[in-house]
């Protein structure tokens, strides 16, 4: 009998072990995603930021979770990498969200839109003023789960053969311009390109567009925009601190367990830091480098800037009176903008202001 109970014994805690082994497998599981990038390679910070951010995943989990990072093009087209992660194509996507105001206008307030929020605020506001939650919401309508992946902190106006004085300039200007943006230059009679980073060049050179925008210094002087556009204006104001976002199909996003989601997540704030402190060490040297080559440093006036405000704030109203889900986000991105000023114009601005009338003397 106590050999019997033995050998049950004994092969009841076989049965427990190989049950047990399959349970700490499962929790942390071999994966493999593919990820479409809207950039091409050439772009090393934005491109490179989907780069950093899979091998962060990837050295949160040991290397079991890998993500196989392709540029605009390999796979779907720079502009469709939304749609591929919506549809399964893909398991994800790193892009830009404006760039899908064609399905809704709400897409743009999640990126940047025209006197939004600088990169700090767009921050604070998508992980401590609910901005996350609530696009999440929207995003499940387009079958997608988004976290911001990227921020380039306020962006350059952009490149122009000719100068911009006036309003009255910009009549007829045919503008590569991203997202909403777009939309609120036509009240000035801008004709709106919208073109994918590696078309630019051609398009500028070719004298299919007037001018065009970018992102700033370190970026657009590798894209060589200086050699065919020789005034260079700032500030973007349609992109005081654009987000770039992580597009997870939604069925692809649930079935991740907790720790793979919190890798993703951890990531993506990782990635978004680097993005930013990239673009903040490189722009300088490469401003530096433009003006020494040549380039017309122009900034917009004060007349151009009123006369786009006001047709931002146009356009807003026409939009919120046939969205919903637009007019709930814009409005609870400006109430937040506001409040944030408030705090700026005590703190950050006094001391920067100070801080650059005296870097001479420093």
């Amino acid at each position: 009998m106590k050999r019997r109970e033995f050998l049950t014994t004994a092969g009841a805690g076989l049965a427990s072990s190989a049950v047990a082994m399959p349970a700490i497998a499962q929790s942390s599981p071999e994966i493999t995603w593919r990820l479409t990038s809207s950039f091409p390679k050439s772009l090393d910070v934005t491109y490179g930021g989907a780069v950093v951010f899979a091998q962060q995943v990837a050295d949160l989990t040991d290397n079991r979770f890998k993500i196989n990072v392709f540029a605009a093009g390999e796979l779907v087209p720079g502009l469709q990498a939304l749609d591929a992660a919506s549809n399964g194509t893909v398991e994800m996507a790193h892009t830009v969200s404006y760039y899908y105001v064609g399905k809704d206008p709400t897409f743009a307030i999640a990126a940047s839109v025209p006197f939004g929020l600088n990169a700090r605020q767009q921050h604070a506001f998508l992980y401590q003023g609910g901005g996350n939650e609530a696009f999440n919401e929207f995003f499940k309508k387009y079958n997608v789960y988004g976290l911001q992946l990227g921020n380039t902190g306020t962006q350059m106006g952009g490149w122009f053969r000719r100068e911009i004085k006036t309003p009255a300039d910009l009549s007829g200007l045919k503008f590569r311009i991203g997202g909403i943006a777009g939309r609120v230059l036509q009240k000035l009679g801008v004709v709106p390109q919208q073109l994918a980073g590696g078309d630019i060049y051609p398009a500028l050179e070719k004298g299919v567009i007037d001018a065009a925008e970018w992102i700033g210094p370190y970026d657009d002087e590798k894209l060589g925009f200086n050699k065919v556009a020789p005034y260079y204006y700032y500030p973007g104001w349609w992109e005081g601190g654009p987000s770039l976002h992580g597009f997870i199909s939604l069925s692809k996003w649930n079935e991740l367990p907790k720790s793979y989601q919190a890798a993703v997540i951890n990531a993506a704030n990782y990635s978004t830091t680097w993005m930013q402190a990239r673009y903040d060490a490189q722009n300088p040297a490469a401003l530096k480098r433009l003006v020494a080559a040549g380039v017309q440093l122009r900034p917009f006036s004060t007349e151009v800037m009123e006369a786009c405000l006001k047709a931002a704030n146009e356009t807003w109203a026409e939009i919120s009176a046939t969205n919903a889900d637009f007019k709930k986000m814009i409005e609870m991105m400006i109430a937040f903008r506001n409040d944030e000023y408030l705090w700026w114009q005590v703190a950050e601005y006094s001391y920067d202001s100070f801080m650059i009338r005296t870097r001479p003397r420093s």
